[in-house]
């Protein structure tokens, strides 16, 4: 497995494939990398000699902001959108959509699992009624009249 900016790159894979293992390396940015490094994007990376595998990884160290540094990055402008109170820092505090998707359906991968509130089925009411101690609602009426 060839190493580059910290990550082990796939063996079998073609290159401009697995440089996309890379974050912050797309298939964009590898069509760059790979024509700076003057390397054909079908060649796999277990053919890959040493000199050209430090060639690609100075090209990527040289050109592009990858791995930590760029998840640094993000993360301090999502801190900083926070900081200032702007919407979309509100919107990353809240765990929501931040550009302009609607969430009163879907949002779900945001938003985590269901959870019903407000009105509950009069099976559920029972039961939670019984466990808190309280008597059902229907008992408390014929006590009175």
């Amino acid at each position: 497995m060839a190493r580059i900016a910290g990550v082990d790159i796939p063996n079998e894979k073609r290159l401009d494939i697995a440089l996309t293992y890379i974050y912050g390396i797309g298939r964009t940015n590898v069509v760059g990398v790979l024509k700076e490094a003057q390397l054909p994007p079908e060649k796999r990376v277990n053919t890959l000699t040493d000199e050209e595998v430090n060639k690609i990884a100075k090209i990527i160290e040289k050109g592009y902001t990858v791995e930590g540094d760029l998840r640094r990055q993000v993360h301090d402008n999502i801190k900083r959108l926070m900081e200032i109170h702007s919407y979309r820092g509100s919107r990353h505090a809240k765990n929501l959509p931040s550009r302009g998707q609607r969430t009163r359906s879907n949002a779900r991968t945001k938003r985590g699992k269901r959870m019903t509130i407000g009105a509950l089925k009069k099976d559920d009411r029972i039961k939670t009624d019984t466990t808190t101690g309280t008597a059902p609602a229907a008992e408390v009426k014929s006590a009175k009249g």
